[in-house]
């Protein structure tokens, strides 16, 4: 009696100062890091690359640099691009070039400020002075403005003809740029930042970003940046070209036209997704972000207590009630369960839910409550190591040991067809669901794709968002891979009428697939590093194959010419047009898939291409 009573008392002190710590490592932000690293992970695997179509930079390159001159150039060159871009038609021009002193030119000056005074759509920044003794956790109460010691603007001649923009970055302790300051109090007024700024010039509705409830812990106006797109996914054109009219106007039609810094070298930061960006391209993520309609909202710190606290009782109970491998298997899946309960609401609901602590803060209390079911059960010194020795079988080690002497880096070259597969209407129907139906969804969807790719041979590459990516041929050698690639497309589209009919009836919103395939070499094999691989295959082909299924309309198949010519005896074929895909200089030819007539009559040298 009295031993059960102090193993109580032992187990309820010793919980009691897990919960302590726990409490303590969350306040003093112990994870910060890897709630960093989560959240920079999340943007990643979600950002579709897809910048609005409206945002256009116009970039100081090396070869802008090259033709127009050293830098920094003569005034009168800003004068002319704002014609030109003007004449084609801009509906706003930003800079993110720093006016904030007086050329060696002065009559290139006044050209620049009269070419300015005939428009109203130019927005010039400037930078406020708070770096130097700004710090979130002090000098800054939540829900108040960022307050600027001073201000740094254009020349008085510029300044008078432009819209008012500040350009600060807000910057992590770890030197990352994860937020943006939509407006600084200045002595000078409130500046907001340069995307802000060029969206209300262009009638955006911006209210919700201005009126916005502030984050936790963060001052008001403070806002996480959707980075949606990386450098290379933004159309860029030189600055010099822009000057010596090579670009066609209506490049620059009815668009927001950020001009800034891309030679390398020059203007750069660290961001969630590039760890060398221009921050020009910060910028256009923040435009894209108010373009689109954007917010990422946190949760509280309470919900993140709240959850760890759960998390904290939940693993300590399962300690003692489950055995050893039941037991960590289950922690294992609770915890992924509860960060790709993170990723889906980041993804589909831009709701960050940071469980990144709660997780640790469950592992903690897992094993806190091992080491005094450990000390109870055996009460050896070295119980500890004994215990967790028991929690993997010597066999399933072998196992995964023999996998792992298996795994080398190293591709081949093959011949493969390559289906990718993209879901539209997803984001209007996640919108109606709540989270647990968007995952049932997504499941249902998975499914029947990787139901009819396996039937078919296929190996599923990847699944990203509610995209997929699949392989035939590979690593297993499929006779006539072209004909089930096309005919796995063609029962997904079938399999696809009865849910577009259920989520139609259902929710109101209509969702379609399309497909695009291609045949031809590429490199597969396990790509990565010693710490982390990947099978998969890698090539032109493919990246063909993803900007065929890019050029799919709603419930549509298509296929380059190379699959066409192994599979036109299988299958009905409609002549689609010529496309000229991005990277390549002669347009290609693609094919649409009406039906099918049977299967292949012969396997020999079927799915080779020449």
């Amino acid at each position: 009696m009295m031993k059960n009573v102090r193993k109580s008392a032992v187990i309820a002190i010793g919980n009691a100062i897990i919960v302590l710590l726990c409490f303590i490592f969350i306040t003093v932000g112990l994870w910060k890091v890897l709630s960093n690293s989560a959240f920079d992970f999340n943007l990643k695997q979600s950002m579709s690359g897809e910048p609005h179509e409206d945002i256009v930079v116009v970039g100081i390159d090396t070869e802008s640099i090259k033709s127009v001159g050293p830098y920094p150039w003569d005034r009168k060159v800003y004068a002319e691009l704002i014609r030109k871009l003007e004449q084609a038609g801009a509906k706003v021009i930003g800079f993110d070039i720093e006016f904030y002193s007086e050329s060696s030119n002065p009559q290139s000056d006044k050209l620049f400020a009269e070419e300015m005074s005939k428009y109203k759509n130019i927005v010039l920044p400037s930078h406020a002075n708070v770096e130097g003794d700004f710090s979130r956790s002090t000098t800054v109460k939540e829900g108040e403005l960022i307050t600027a010691r001073s201000i740094e603007q254009p020349i008085p001649a510029l300044r008078q003809y432009a819209n008012r923009a500040h350009i600060n970055a807000a910057i992590d302790s770890d030197g990352v740029i994860r937020t943006n300051w939509l407006q600084i109090n200045t002595p000078e007024g409130v500046f907001p930042t340069l995307g802000l700024a060029m969206a209300q010039l262009a009638g955006v509705n911006v209210d919700k970003y201005i009126h916005s409830e502030p984050l936790p812990n963060r001052p008001r106006s403070e806002m996480y940046i959707k980075w949606d797109a990386k450098e290379l996914n933004f159309e860029t054109v030189p600055f010099a070209r822009v000057l010596n009219g090579s670009i066609p106007p209506d490049t620059f039609k009815d668009r927001l036209v950020l001009v800034g810094y891309t030679a390398p070298g020059s203007d750069e930061g660290s961001t969630s997704v590039e760890r060398h960006m221009h921050l020009v391209y910060a910028h256009a993520n923040i435009l894209n972000q108010i373009l689109k309609q954007q917010w990422i909202q946190p949760t509280s710190s309470l919900v993140t207590l709240s959850i760890a606290i759960v998390m904290i009782l939940l693993f300590g109970f399962l300690t003692w009630r489950l055995k050893p491998i039941i037991g960590i298997v289950t922690v294992f899946i609770v915890s992924a369960l509860m960060i790709l309960l993170q990723y889906m609401t980041f993804a589909y609901c831009d709701i960050y839910i940071d469980t990144i602590g709660a997780v640790a803060s469950g592992l903690i209390s897992y094993l806190g409550n091992i080491a005094m079911k450990t000390y109870f059960e055996t009460k050896q010194k070295n119980y500890i190591t004994k215990q967790f020795g028991r929690y993997i079988s010597p066999d399933l080690v072998k196992e995964i040991a023999k996998n792992d002497s298996e795994i080398k880096l190293g591709g081949i070259s093959k011949d493969l067809s390559i289906l990718f597969l993209d879901v539209r209407g997803f984001t209007p129907l996640s919108e109606k669901l709540k989270p647990e139906e968007v995952v049932d969804f997504l499941n249902m969807m998975f499914n029947l794709i990787t139901e009819r790719a396996l039937h078919n041979h296929g190996t599923i590459d990847k699944f990203i968002g509610d995209a997929a990516m699949i392989l035939y041929n590979a690593p297993l050698d499929v006779p006539n891979h072209p004909y089930y690639a096309v005919k796995t497309a063609f029962e997904i589209q079938k399999g696809m009428e009865k849910v577009r009919k259920d989520v139609l009836d259902k929710y109101g919103v209509t969702i379609s697939v399309g497909i695009g395939i291609n045949t031809g070499n590429v490199v597969v094999g396990n790509i990565g590093s010693y710490l982390r691989v990947d099978y998969t295959a890698i090539g032109d082909n493919v990246n063909t194959a993803a900007r065929i299924e890019s050029s799919t309309s709603a419930n549509q198949i298509l296929v380059s010419e190379s699959t066409y010519e192994l599979t036109k005896d299988d299958f009905d074929y409609e002549y689609a047009g010529e496309k000229l895909m991005k990277g390549k200089s002669v347009p290609l030819k693609l094919f649409e898939v009406k039906g099918i007539k049977q299967a292949p009559a012969s396997q020999k040298n079927r799915g080779k291409v020449s």
